[in-house]
């Protein structure tokens, strides 16, 4: 973006240097022939009069594209300033947490009741440790563009049931809801498939939490399979719904955001879902709440 920028910009100042010398160049020419022939100066100036109006469109519309770009860079400059002050944090807190959790239990005598709660949420710290590196790699990865689907077919029900049964059993609860058609079988990336589920379940458990209600759903819609998850917490504002799926983007600011996250979850969920030439929608949950909805096209 910023190569063909710089071009454009090098190109239209070229033609401003080049239109004045050629204005210039009439401009003495006209002097001399208006003495002369009247009818022909006449021509000089309509001819002048209309390069001036095309070199001025050109002109507004070059500002506008430059002002555009400029804006559009200074917007990701600052998604990944915030990103960087995120995921700083975002990386130091699990490790404290598996710090303190791993000293507590190597210096008390516990129950093994306690043992185990510590030891719960020590996996838990981990694996939002893990999941934000994955995040991290796999954003670089499609930077690269060296991701490509390598589909098979599978059963998409007992796929999902095997990633909710590790949420279960690392928040010692059931809950989340199967909406999901049994046997239903999907041609699709499987690494992929996962990354996309684990970032929409912690996407509503950020925001929603897991005393709330959280739905992960399939059906078939005609030659589309439909799949997605949907939650009872705040929702997401129409004015938002777009951002949400670009890189580094996080609602609020970082001084007064609570939620964690780098802002790579959705970014990878939509492009995950693209290469899979599908596409993704956030829609709302009546009464309350999000549900992010993939179709993909079998």
């Amino acid at each position: 973006m910023k190569t063909r920028t710089n071009l454009f910009f090098i190109l239209l100042s070229s033609y401003v240097v080049l239109q004045f010398l050629w204005w210039g160049y009439h401009l003495i020419e006209l002097s001399q022939l208006v003495e002369l022939n009247r009818a022909v100066s006449e021509r000089r100036v309509l001819m002048i009069l209309g390069e001036g109006l095309v070199f001025f469109a050109l002109l507004i519309y070059g500002i506008w594209r430059i002002r555009k770009s400029i804006q559009k860079d200074i917007q990701l400059s600052l998604r990944q300033t915030n990103f960087i002050l995120s995921i700083t944090h975002e990386l130091k807190t699990p490790i404290a947490s598996i710090k303190i959790l791993v000293q507590t239990l190597l210096k008390h005598e516990l129950t093994v009741d306690k043992r185990n709660e510590l030891l719960n949420k020590a996996l838990e710290e981990n694996k939002r440790l893990e999941l934000m590196i994955e995040n991290i790699l796999q954003a670089a990865n499609l930077e690269n563009k060296s991701l490509k689907p390598e589909k098979s077919l599978f059963i998409f029900s007992v796929f999902c049931q095997e990633i909710i049964d590790r949420y279960h059993k690392i928040h010692g609860k059931s809950f989340i809801e199967f909406q999901l058609v049994e046997d239903a079988e999907l041609n699709a990336d499987r690494f992929m498939m996962e990354v996309i589920i684990i970032n929409l379940i912690e996407n509503a458990i950020k925001y929603a939490g897991i005393d709330s209600s959280i739905i992960l759903y399939c059906h078939q819609d005609g030659n589309s399979f439909v799949f997605g998850v949907k939650d009872s917490g705040p929702g997401i504002q129409l004015a938002q719904r777009e951002q949400i799926f670009n890189k580094f983007y996080r609602i609020g600011n970082e001084e007064t955001r609570t939620q964690k996250g780098s802002g790579l979850g959705l970014y990878l969920v939509k492009q995950f879902t693209e290469l899979h030439n599908g596409r993704i929608n956030c829609v709302e949950n009546l009464p309350t709440g999000a549900n992010f909805q993939i179709v993909l096209h079998t």
